[in-house]
């Protein structure tokens, strides 16, 4: 195990832990807000599963962009249809001219949308085959696009076991598509270290957080595990790094939102999970078979339900946001730490 020592003087984090009194909520009635992008004026971008995203504005405006609105997704008539089916725009990324880079969970392609809403897809297929369930899209500083597929399995919720290993990460750069690494149990979100030496993947089935060197032509190499070889309670979802080195990270279906340290320990900032839920779906990962659908909906808690990922914005990036598979809203809280700056155009 080798670690991160970025850190400079004592953690801005020992001690800290999110008081749920001090969370405001932006936006309203969003659909599936999984992953969110914040702009350097406030503007914040979420994933919709209307099939784009949702913009708001610093004023609360809130604008629905999409080609061709898909009213697929309503949790109170069908759980299964709306969080296993039809378009489901996931992981997000801005392109170098700002358009949006979207990583659709449901239509299993990356997809390049105009922010008034025009959309072509970029990759469906990679070596002759579908794609599978492409998860996360990260530009690096040198404008290539880095994908993470989780599963080639369908249903995703099928995947959600022991020892599945079918994910990958994907490079497009001026060669083309390509893998530069498989064997990855639920590859999910993927992040830079400040100096891109280093690429990092939540493993989330594997609940662990894995490490590649990053090779001067895109290969990954010396890949190792980082931080300790499980986080606990809970599946690792969404990751991203703060301007100290500590590596934030939530656990999906517990809802736990946590920092792995430079030195490898691991802090709670927040847990919001339903303890019967979480309970009952750890239990049902224990025994190696896919966890049932209707016990992954035991699970999850009330601020964020199906906590996924988690962004620095603001005009100091000092502001934290939630982003969860089956929330109406995102949580946001002042961090005492900024986030590590993330790559525009």
């Amino acid at each position: 195990m080798t670690l991160l020592r970025e850190g400079r003087g004592p953690n801005p984090l020992a001690g800290f832990q999110v008081d749920p009194a001090a969370i405001r909520m932006v936006g309203i009635d969003l659909q599936r807000p999984e992953c969110i992008l914040a702009e350097r004026d406030g503007t914040l971008w979420s994933a919709d599963a209307r099939g784009g995203v949702v913009r708001i504005d610093p004023d609360d405006t809130q604008t629905l962009v999409t080609q061709a609105p898909d009213p697929h997704f309503d949790l109170s008539a069908s759980a299964a249809d709306s969080l296993l089916t039809g378009t489901l725009p996931n992981g997000l990324a801005f392109a170098a001219n700002g358009d949006i880079l979207i990583s659709n969970f449901g239509t299993d392609r990356l997809e390049r949308m105009t922010r008034s809403g025009e959309t072509r897809v970029i990759l469906d297929r990679i070596e002759g085959r579908p794609m599978g369930k492409v998860n996360f899209v990260l530009r690096d500083r040198r404008d290539r696009i880095w994908i993470t597929v989780s599963t080639m399995v369908n249903p995703w919720s099928d995947a959600i076991r022991q020892g599945l290993a079918d994910g990958c990460i994907i490079l497009l750069d001026e060669r083309g598509p390509r893998i530069v690494a498989d064997g990855l149990h639920f590859a999910n979100e993927i992040r830079f270290d400040a100096a891109e030496e280093w690429l990092y993947v939540a493993e989330t089935t594997a609940r662990r957080v894995t490490r590649f060197r990053v090779a001067a032509d895109g290969a990954l190499i010396d890949r190792e595990i980082y931080g300790p070889a499980s986080l606990g309670t809970g599946m690792i979802d969404g990751i991203t790094f703060d301007a100290y080195g500590n590596l934030w990270a939530t656990m999906i279906f517990a809802d736990r939102l946590i920092a792995l340290t430079p030195e490898g320990d691991v802090l709670t900032l927040l847990d919001d999970g339903d303890p019967a839920g979480t309970t009952a779906l750890e239990a049902a990962f224990a025994t190696g078979a896919p966890v049932p659908f209707d016990t992954l909906m035991l699970s999850g808690g009330t601020i964020c339900p199906w906590l996924a990922s988690v962004t620095f914005g603001g005009p100091d990036l000092c502001t934290a946001y939630l982003g969860g598979l089956r929330a109406t809203r995102i949580p946001a809280f002042a961090s005492p730490v900024a986030g590590l700056p993330m790559v525009h155009w």
